[in-house]
């Protein structure tokens, strides 16, 4: 058990629950916001006067100034006005935003737990360090946005892939602690067993797929190779060597990166095969049908958006359910996990 009393049992599962929510919209918005590359509109970390967007034409004068100062304006949009700025600045102003107020969400409902002792002091400390890790990715936020505004036209992939998993992790130690709330139980994570390794691996493939996805979208690597099942009548892509997948430049090479992308979709796919039959078939587990079911859908539906969004030529409505539909797959993934029973 998670709580001392039972009786705040719904007030702490509709925080974590709203919770929950809210990061959903941010990941949405913050898809859009790397979609319409508005990501670098904002170039200052003003904490405090930032929670306002300009509120005369001399703000947005000054915004826009500062946004002419860095490359992907020079190089990118020179020819950009102040009204179509002001589109791509609310996209970002908007993601701050919602960080911001995902904080507080998160912070004043947790003091006042803190004070009625609704929790274990375990797991006071437990989610003390998840609002950490918010601070922790509001940090990480302004240091992808930083490595964009000096020499580069877009921020840096790696870091965009490292903003985007803490995020997801983030939704998954909260869904996690749903969970158990919920179900009036205290499930370790980390605990492994015969029962629930082969979807612990699932999860580990799903977030190495999560961290090529953003390199995808970081570097724009859909926009090269937009057919399938081939690539441009390939399996391999042509601009490059098979060599290179032994590159120490293999993560920052477009081509490579989204042949990656796809095959390890794929891997996830036959994956996902082998352990449904060995749930179903070999073990058994009625009890985990449903939840495998739902698991099973997410994983078609996530791969048939990425094959329309890539052969659509990355119309932006797809690409953003592609977005959504990683979080429906991490829900349905962690839900799973949880289901089953230690063996």
């Amino acid at each position: 058990m998670i709580l001392n009393k039972i009786e705040y049992k719904n007030y702490v599962n509709y925080w974590l629950g709203s919770l929950l929510i809210c990061l959903i919209v941010i990941v949405i918005v913050g898809g859009l916001t790397r979609l319409t590359d508005s990501g670098l509109s904002i170039t200052k970390w003003e904490i405090v006067s930032g929670i306002l967007p300009p509120l005369s034409q001399n703000g947005w004068n000054r915004v826009f100034d500062l946004y002419k100062e860095i490359p992907q304006f020079s190089l990118l949009n020179s020819d950009m006005s102040l009204a179509e700025f002001k589109i791509i600045y609310y996209w970002e102003y908007i993601h701050r935003l919602l960080g911001r107020l995902f904080g507080l969400m998160f912070l004043i409902p947790f003091i006042f737990f803190v004070f009625k002792k609704v929790f274990k002091k375990e797991f006071n400390i437990k989610f003390l360090i998840l609002f950490l890790l918010i601070l922790f990715q509001g940090f990480i936020g302004w240091y992808m946005v930083k490595s964009g505004l000096i020499e580069n036209t877009t921020v840096s992939h790696y870091r965009l892939a490292i903003h985007l998993n803490l995020a997801l992790i983030l939704f998954t130690c909260i869904l996690w602690y749903f969970l158990n709330i919920k179900n009036n139980t205290n499930k370790y994570f980390f605990n492994f067993s015969k029962n629930n390794i082969y979807i612990k691996i699932f999860i580990i493939l799903i977030f190495l797929q999560i961290t090529l996805g953003a390199f995808t979208s970081g570097l724009d690597a859909g926009n090269i190779y937009q057919t399938w099942p081939s690539m441009n009548n390939n399996f391999f892509p042509d601009d490059v060597l098979l060599v290179d997948l032994f590159s120490l430049n293999l993560f920052s090479e477009p081509s490579i990166v989204q042949f990656l992308h796809r095959n390890i979709a794929y891997l996830i796919f036959l994956y996902m095969l082998g352990m449904s039959f060995f749930y179903i078939f070999i073990k058994k587990e009625k009890y985990l049908y449903n939840a495998l079911y739902f698991l099973i859908t997410m994983v078609f539906v996530q791969i048939i958006l990425g094959i329309f969004t890539l052969i659509s030529g990355l119309n932006i409505y797809l690409a953003s359910l592609h977005q959504i539909s990683t979080t429906l797959l991490i829900i349905s993934s962690i839900n799973f996990c949880f289901s089953i029973k230690k063996e």
